[in-house]
């Protein structure tokens, strides 16, 4: 059998800067800009890259390009090898935010970035105006192997969970919020107060259900089974931020974060009405490897997600 070590000896390393901007361009043209080479030599990549992967990556389709299967399959690991290589060259030297071209990935939900992505978003765009910012949704895929995936990324946004309880993991808080219950102001329910009888007979609306019970990766499970519910799921959605749209207009009832349900509420036509039971606080945290102490790009990163989670 190859040694791994020779076999990666063996390799162009260039190739992997090459398949990010051709899997996020999906054009030799632009990949080629962003890398700052001429398009005959990202042309020669993708020729390359196909050889050694068997598969055309990317193939013609109404006049451009489309990713192949397996492409698509390759794109969020090119994504976190190609970040890990940047945080690993880049630890021990001075970090300047100005004239960095740094790549950060940060793992969270998408009620995170509803609540805290505007001022994140600006942010970056002031202060350090060249880098890179990714941002990956939490899927179960993710969550499941967390102790490998955090290693490949700046950071992630999420409640304190069992699975996090990891001696190489680090957090600090950054902001609470609680559950409200969200109903149509239509619906006879809006008039209040719910009581945990009402909320047992009326059809919900859950996020990150599978079709079996209620998710145990989901901090939405706990606080069902908190409040000792077997809710009569109507739809199932992989998003926090499209509950309060499959509710409107409906007779259906959902939790959700009072920050989202603040931002939505009149434009959707709804009511917020308090949960009956003790639902527990949320507490969100930001969560990162301890082999990323020592980076000074990673620490500046740090503060500043903490700074701005103040400001909330």
């Amino acid at each position: 059998m190859r040694d791994p070590a020779v076999h990666l000896a063996n390799l162009d390393l260039n190739l992997l800067v090459s398949l990010r901007e051709l899997l996020r361009e999906r054009n030799v043209t632009r990949a080629a800009s962003r890398i700052g080479i001429s398009q005959p030599a990202a042309s020669a990549a993708l020729s390359r890259l196909r050889r050694h992967f068997d598969d055309e990556l990317l193939s013609r389709h109404a006049g451009g390009y489309v990713l192949t299967p397996l492409a698509v399959a390759l794109a969020d690991q090119t994504e976190a090898v190609c970040a890990a290589a940047e945080r690993l060259f880049g630890t021990g030297h001075r970090f300047d935010p100005r004239t960095s071209t740094r790549g950060f990935t940060l793992l969270l939900a998408d009620y995170t970035v509803a609540v805290l992505g505007p001022a994140l978003s600006a942010a970056m765009a002031e202060r350090a105006p060249g880098a890179d910012l990714r941002l990956r949704l939490v899927r179960e895929s993710f969550t499941a192997d967390i102790g490998r995936t955090i290693r490949l990324i700046d950071g992630m946004i999420a409640p304190p969970a069992a699975r996090f309880d990891q001696p190489e993991f680090r957090s600090v808080p950054l902001f609470s919020d609680r559950w409200v219950c969200v109903v149509d102001r239509s619906n006879p329910a809006a008039t209040g107060p719910l009581t945990l009888d009402r909320l047992a007979a009326m059809p919900w609306v859950v996020p990150f259900a599978p079709d079996r019970g209620m998710s145990g990766a989901s901090p939405l499970s706990g606080q069902v089974a908190r409040l000792g519910l077997e809710p009569e799921t109507r739809i199932r959605v992989e998003s926090y931020l499209a509950v309060p749209y499959l509710v409107a207009g409906t007779d259906r009832v959902a939790l959700v974060q009072e920050r989202l349900a603040d931002q939505v509420a009149d434009r959707l036509g709804l009511a917020v009405l308090e949960c009956p039971g003790e639902p527990g606080p949320i507490r969100e945290r930001l969560w990162w490897h301890a082999d990323l102490d020592a980076d000074p790009a990673h620490r500046w990163l740090r503060d500043l997600v903490v700074a701005l989670a103040a400001e909330l």
